[in-house]
């Protein structure tokens, strides 16, 4: 039995739920913490609204996680948490996507989430209430060496590695995260899971955008208040107006259905320029990208020098790209060198560093 309490994060989703089983049943003291945003499912099952004797809620606006909490708890007999934490990812996380559109980006919140939200406050909520550290259902796993520290690697399984979205956390705060399924794969937790009789109270994966229900992020702006459709020129690399559109936030870099701009060849977004509310459009070739700035750095494994070989990855779905990266005097910012050009690198999106399976670290794709 671990003598020390390890909190777990608790989504009411099979992931979440079987790391905690996992824990629980490996013997640590475990204690469940479930946050509210203000986003939470409309369509949600219906259940008892009566808390058990396990849930302990920390405001009367808790109430709406009550059938889901209940349901995790029944499984697990493990006391959890349930927390409001509406206003701080409203400011932390919704109007920092809502204003990367409006500045002519294309976030990542979930980038954002972990490191100020998931592994920033809730992490310190878990201290606060006793525990040592803070177990999640992400794909990954972590190794604390005692001559060099802490290394950040893939999960095991490759279709579900999440350590994309944990490169932004500071190796302090993954110093202090548990992993349970970073070497296991979904399917075989999907069975396991079944065999033992737990079950999960969402419905299907969760979701790539959390506060965005039906996947519409067009209309999730456009019911922001003062976000306005702004129309605006569409025009080629050379200045020249093809058309017109109805507003930038509906457009990322690469994209190129929804242009709606007939041309001698098929057009593709190639930058946003929202100081003029510009929209330039040209051939795919045209999004091949030497180079991009990366700024905001954060380091899991501290580089040696100032300039070193990795392999970068500008988004989740990317396969990744064997690169040179020259960090600036500062530290803060890195020119990146692809060793063969990439397609559509989005600022906005954030950029991870790897060396096989290891996570050096990321930042922000300025340009």
């Amino acid at each position: 039995m671990n003598s020390h309490t390890t909190a777990v994060a608790v989504s009411g989703g099979i992931d979440s739920l079987y790391a905690a089983w996992l824990l629980k049943n490996a013997g640590h003291k475990v204690i469940g913490i479930h946050f509210i945003t203000g986003y939470e499912h409309k369509g949600q099952p219906k259940g008892d609204t009566s808390p058990s004797p396990w849930l302990t809620l920390h405001s009367e606006s808790c109430r709406v996680a009550i059938p889901a909490m209940n349901h995790v708890a029944e499984q697990l007999d493990i006391p959890i948490h349930i927390i409001d934490i509406r206003n701080r990812f409203e400011a932390e996380v919704v109007s920092h996507f809502e204003k990367a559109y409006r500045d002519g980006l294309t976030p990542n919140p979930c980038l954002l989430c972990n490191p100020t939200v998931k592994f920033g406050y809730l992490l310190d909520v878990a201290e606060s209430l006793g525990a040592r550290d803070l177990a999640t259902g992400h794909y990954v796993r972590t190794r604390i060496d005692e001559a060099d520290g802490l290394h950040l690697l893939k999960g095991e399984d490759p279709f579900k590695d999440q350590s994309y979205f944990l490169a932004m956390v500071p190796p302090e705060r993954l110093a202090k995260a548990v992993f349970p399924l970073g070497g296991l794969r979904k399917e075989e937790i999907k069975k396991e899971a079944a065999q033992k009789g737990l079950t999960s109270f969402a419905k299907g994966e969760s979701q790539d955008i959390c506060f965005i229900q039906d996947g519409d992020y067009k209309a999730f702006l456009l019911s922001r208040p003062g976000f306005v459709m702004e129309p605006g020129p569409i025009v080629t690399e050379d200045g020249t107006e093809v058309g017109r559109h109805l507003g930038l936030h509906g457009f990322t870099v690469g994209q190129r259905r929804g242009i709606n701009c007939p041309g001698p060849y098929p057009y593709y977004v190639l930058a946003l320029e929202p100081e003029a509310n510009r929209l330039v459009v040209g051939r795919k070739e045209a999004l091949l990208s030497d180079a991009c700035t990366v700024t905001r750095l954060n380091w899991i494994r501290p580089p040696a020098g100032t300039s070193f070989d990795a392999v970068c990855k500008i988004r989740y779905s990317h396969k990744g790209s064997p690169c040179r990266i020259e960090l600036d005097p500062t530290g803060e910012n890195a020119t990146v060198t692809f060793d063969a050009p990439q397609s559509a690198v989005t600022p906005g999106q954030g950029a991870a560093f790897y060396t096989g399976d290891e996570v050096l670290g990321g930042g922000w794709i300025s340009r």
